[in-house]
């Protein structure tokens, strides 16, 4: 499944794991947005307002086409 390009604004407070999950699901999708954004790779929290260009990305389903995401590295 291809989830489309689009812009988020964030809300004060959100960072970009909290965007990820938001958006795709799964924290692991924090590293696309970062390299997608490098205006705000240093952002460690944002304080509102920002406009976060929100890459294309793959993920993967099951057999029943439910995404499933993948274990992050640390976590195996």
């Amino acid at each position: 499944m291809t989830l489309s390009g689009r812009v988020y604004v964030c809300s004060a407070g959100e960072t970009f794991d909290s965007v990820a999950l938001a958006i795709y699901g799964d924290e692991v999708f924090a590293c696309e947005i970062m390299n997608a954004n490098p205006k705000y790779s240093t952002t460690p929290i944002f304080t509102g307002g920002e406009e976060l260009e929100m890459p294309v990305v793959e993920v993967q389903e099951d057999d029943s086409g439910v995404y499933a995401p993948a274990a992050a590295p640390w976590k195996e």
